[in-house]
């Protein structure tokens, strides 16, 4: 459990500087590297220009920003004041940028230059103060936060922010959401540094302990188990100045040697699909050996060392969260000795509720509650033992900023909060995710039929890079995304023979989508069975933590249906 005495951004930003000084807490790319001592320096430059300015105490904040040192340097100053942050995604549009500062009634804006760029595009417009997280310059003004530090002299080093409490509200998160509309998720302080000190459960993070940033800040995943458990710990962490490509990442992991990371399962997906699946299925009988399980088991140990060496030799906490990673997947993760963990949680519950250490994973479970985190499961299924898990604990949100009624579909009066996902409990209390609630679709005759489920063996498929299943007319549908590229290699000999390339190349889909069904409907339960296949001609549109946003899929679905409507008309 977390200290009495640090249970607050203020305690905790002033225990690690005390505690860890001159030791490194960020660095990005070969330009900038903060020390803990650095990090209180400037964050007490950035609370007193902010004080000066006419910010205090409760007052709301947006930043927006890629991530990058300054990013935690602003985090910490406004959390330390007791400033409500209000972080926001870098992929929102500017048309969401805008609601958000404006529900959230900013009263201030640090912002990099690329979002700048796309706000001024967009005609947004900015709060009085806004200032440039590059260099922490004032916008408007031009005045520099370091200059007016210095100007004042002692007056800035006496002046000191008022005492945050643990029940302050810390920060008004904007989820990306795979539903729709985005909600404003209040979490406390206590809320935050609960979470984050109950996850050294999972992996007892120390100060030699190196990580390299690839998810968004903005994000409680990453802000709440990469920033504000680092800090607490005294690791460092290590921030990219471009796109995470491979290309990018593979020197900084011989570099930093990281000893742990987060990351999506689309991340890990794509790795195992591109640098292990495919070179073991790359001939008719290498496909044939990789499809007898004693085989492939030890192939996967093989891939496994090359796997480890290849993130830098010193790996020990692979977290995995955001969603459910592939089976296919965690298998080879599992027979590789990888060393993963996958966690489950919410914005909602800042957001770690389940998860197991390394040595203690099981395999398509995300492991028991953590401790001091009650649950139970409601509305359950006699005949499966499938319900909504529901929780209770100190990291379960205030309530979604300024929306009472949205606040009491998922939050009863004593604190128990809806999680919309169906799960089922074994006897150690493992958690075993089935769906989410609002996903799952009814069958003709009553029975439940989950997509995710669904879509986990699609996927697994040659050439399939992500799917969605969803009902249409009482018909179940999985709209399909192949790599055409890998696609048209695999027939390349058929097709490129043929008259009409592109003719020949559609009517190998074609007869591919129809053989897929077939596959599909074998593997999965009779109600669960795919009435069409269609296939998609671009990616799925995705959230910051790369989930699909299903409510796009019905969207896509009603504008194709108003053309054809148009045509018909």
């Amino acid at each position: 459990m977390a200290k009495p005495s640090v249970n607050t951004l203020q305690a905790l930003l002033a225990n690690s500087v005390t505690t860890y000084g001159d030791k490194i807490a960020y660095t990005y790319g070969d330009e900038q590297q903060v020390s803990y001592n650095q990090l209180g320096q400037q964050a007490a430059e950035l609370r007193y220009y902010l004080a000066t300015h006419g910010i205090s105490r409760h007052d709301k904040v947006a930043l927006i920003s890629e991530n990058m040192p300054n990013w935690g340097i602003a985090y910490y100053a406004l959390g330390s004041m007791g400033v409500v942050i209000v972080p926001v995604l870098v992929d929102f549009s500017a048309a969401e940028m805008n609601t958000v500062l404006r529900h959230a009634e900013v009263k201030a804006l640090i912002v990099s230059d690329k979002v700048l760029n796309k706000l001024e595009k967009d005609a947004v417009v900015l709060p009085e103060l806004t200032l440039s997280i590059h260099s922490f310059t004032n916008l408007k003004t031009g005045e520099s936060i370091h200059d007016v530090w210095q100007a004042a002299g002692e007056q800035a080093k006496a002046w000191e922010p008022e005492t945050v409490e643990p029940d302050d509200l810390a920060c008004i998160i904007y989820t990306s959401g795979t539903t729709g509309r985005s909600k404003g998720v209040m979490l406390t302080h206590n809320n935050l540094i609960w979470d984050a000190d109950t996850c050294r459960t999972l992996y007892p993070v120390a100060d030699d302990d190196v990580s390299i940033s690839v998810l968004p800040l903005a994000h409680t995943y990453e802000c709440t188990l990469g920033l504000i458990l680092g800090t607490m710990n005294g690791s460092t962490t290590h921030y990219i100045d471009k796109a995470p490509t491979a290309n990018v990442l593979m020197p900084l992991f011989r570099k930093h040697r990281p000893t742990m990371m987060l990351t999506v399962p689309l991340i890990i997906e794509k790795i195992f699909r591109a640098g292990v699946k495919s070179k073991f299925t790359k001939s008719p009988v290498m496909r044939f050996l990789y499809g007898i399980r004693p085989i492939q088991y030890l192939l996967h140990k093989v891939a496994g060392k090359k796997l480890k060496r290849v993130f830098g030799g010193h790996l020990r906490f692979f977290g995995i969260g955001g969603a459910a990673v592939s089976p296919e997947v965690e298998r080879f993760l599992r027979d590789a000795k990888f060393p993963y963990s996958c966690g489950y949680g919410l914005t909602e519950t800042s957001p770690m509720l389940c998860g197991l250490p390394v040595d203690k994973t099981k395999y398509r479970s995300v492991g028991p509650p953590m401790v001091g985190i009650e649950y139970k499961l409601v509305d359950v299924n006699p005949h499966t033992g499938e319900g909504e898990l529901v929780v209770k604990g100190p990291n379960v949100m205030k309530g979604y900023y300024k929306d009472p009624e949205s606040t009491a579909s998922v939050l009863s009066p004593d604190g128990w909060f809806r999680t919309g996902d169906l799960a089922v409990v074994d006897k150690k209390n493992n958690v075993t995710l089935k769906g989410r609630s609002k996903n799952m679709i009814l069958g003709a005759s009553g029975e439940n039929i989950y997509p995710e489920e669904i879509e986990a063996v699609i996927n697994e498929m040659d050439s399939v890079v992500e799917s969605v299943v969803y009902q249409n007319k009482g018909r179940l549908v999985a709209s399909v995304y192949l790599n055409a590229e890998e696609f048209a290699k695999k027939y390349h000999d058929l097709i490129s023979s043929a008259h009409n390339y592109q003719e020949e190349l559609k009517k190998r889909m074609d007869a591919y989508l129809k053989e897929l069904k077939i596959k599909v409907n074998q593997m999965v339960s009779r109600h669960s069975q795919l009435n069409d296949v269609e296939l998609r001609q671009e990616p799925f549109e995705k959230t910051a933590t790369m989930k699909i946003k299903r409510f796009m899929i019905n969207k896509d679905k009603n504008q194709d249906a108003d053309r054809q409507a148009d045509v018909k008309a």
